[in-house]
């Protein structure tokens, strides 16, 4: 992911949208695995910055680079925070 951001002024307002949506998928399951675990602080925030990154990805794309360089940056350092923490994914969950 950090290769994706260090290479962000050259991708197309497209690529940049999918990139976009690939860091929101991976807070959204970050978020997940958090709330199913107990950390319901960590999923809380996770989840919202993957809607927020969701709602704005077209913004994000179209406007200056260096702010879609912070916000990139701000989601992979939430999910290397993650990924420290939990360094052992689940295989599986369930919900009641």
């Amino acid at each position: 992911m950090e290769e994706k951001i260090k290479i962000i002024e050259d991708l197309s307002i497209e690529e940049r949208e999918v990139v976009f949506a690939d860091i929101a998928h991976v807070l959204e399951a970050a978020a997940r695995e958090a709330y199913v675990e107990g950390n319901r602080h960590f999923a809380a925030l996770s989840a919202n910055m993957a809607q927020a990154i969701f709602i704005n990805a077209d913004e994000l794309a179209r406007d200056d680079e260096r702010k879609a360089e912070r916000v990139l940056q701000q989601a992979t350092a939430m999910i290397s925070q993650f990924k420290a923490v939990h360094p052992y994914r689940m295989v599986s969950h369930a919900g009641h």
